[in-house]
């Protein structure tokens, strides 16, 4: 029991090591979005229910070198500025799955049909899934909780900014909106999720891989069985997913692993949740599965039409060593988390008991 918990441990600090930076680099850029995105800006483009907007969300959140943890607060900032369910939901899964550090991975890694197929499936999963959730009733959310919660004045609970203030006065708002109440707001579910992570990557044995890609018609739903609770970012997934084509698993069962593992992990599942409500979080699962599955029988088709195999291009990825940088960010997001709390337990005496 007492090595379980130290692996458990271990394996918890590793993911969250790992994911730091890049949910550093997605609080500064839900600040940047705060301070530098008009709010109206916001509303007029992806704040209606229409395809266009959710279309714009997908193609704006491609580029963007945000992991899975890292764009959650990106698109919950977008959420609390006026996007729509189905836009911000779009942005939330098409973001991770892609961006042009990824991309470039992609290229490097695995084949030029895998780095044009890559955005191009990340695009239609989040599309669609913005679609979707667009049909959807409206449902009660934490967002209407927060906005009808507080009673206090504006001095306590206002987070808006002014819209005269100059540049420089409206990114340190923004800053201090992201480490602030943003960060109080996601932290805990975030560190819940990093510890399911770290609970199923203990339990699932180094050769449960091996033993289960020998049949390649069972590897489409086995990745995405296992990608869909695990934290994977996109650029730290390609490396792996260049490992298991290495040892015989196919190019569509890669592909639902870059998919679904960004896109599905548990502290993205358990946000999506609160911030857009239960029905949506179905749809949202639902939707990245069946996208994961369909695009992945669809690139194993045409690997074998054009008699083209990814093996060949495949070239083995270096190992990687911890960085004293990846555990100084990670130092830092845990004092900011425990700042957060702290701030609002103080705050909460202005707002009333």
């Amino acid at each position: 029991m007492i090595l379980f918990m130290q692996k458990l441990a271990l394996e918890t600090w590793h993911i969250f090591t790992a994911a730091a930076p890049y949910v550093i680099f997605g609080f500064l850029a839900a600040g940047l979005i705060k301070a530098i995105i008009p709010e109206d800006a916001v509303a007029r483009h992806l704040g209606d229910r229409s395809t266009a907007a959710v279309v714009k969300a997908s193609l704006f959140g491609i580029p963007l070198p945000l992991c899975s943890c890292g764009v959650i607060p990106a698109a919950i900032s977008l959420r609390k500025q006026g996007a729509g369910r189905g836009p911000s939901a779009a942005f939330l899964v098409s973001t991770p799955e892609s961006g042009v550090d990824s991309i470039a991975i992609t290229w490097a890694l695995l084949d030029p049909v895998m780095t044009v197929v890559r955005p191009i499936a990340a695009f239609i999963t989040g599309t669609l899934t913005g679609i979707l959730i667009n049909l959807l009733p409206e449902e009660k959310t934490e967002l209407d909780v927060e906005s009808n919660a507080c009673g206090c004045p504006d001095a306590c609970c206002d987070t808006e900014l002014p819209t005269k203030a100059s540049l420089g006065k409206r990114m340190a708002t923004g800053v201090h909106y992201a480490f602030g109440e943003l960060l109080k707001d996601i932290g805990g579910w975030l560190l819940l999720g990093v510890l399911i992570a770290g609970l199923v990557t203990t339990l699932i044995p180094d050769g449960f891989f091996e033993m289960l890609f020998e049949h390649q018609s069972a590897s489409l739903l086995v990745m995405l069985l296992v990608s869909i609770p695990l934290y994977m970012c996109a650029s730290a997934s390609t490396p792996i997913a260049a490992a298991l084509v290495l040892k015989g698993l196919s190019p569509g069962a890669a592909l639902v692993f870059l998919l679904a593992g960004p896109a599905t992990n548990a502290a993205t599942l358990t946000v999506v949740a609160r911030f857009w409500g239960k029905q949506a979080t179905v749809v949202y699962l639902a939707v990245i599965s069946g996208c994961s599955l369909v695009l992945g029988w669809l690139v194993n088709e045409f690997y074998a039409w054009a008699g083209l195999d990814i093996s060949q291009w495949v070239a083995p990825s270096e190992g990687q060593t911890a960085n004293v940088w990846n555990t100084l960010a990670a130092v830092i997001l845990l004092v900011l988390i425990l700042r957060a709390f702290w701030l609002s337990r103080q705050s909460s005496d202005c707002c009333g008991d």
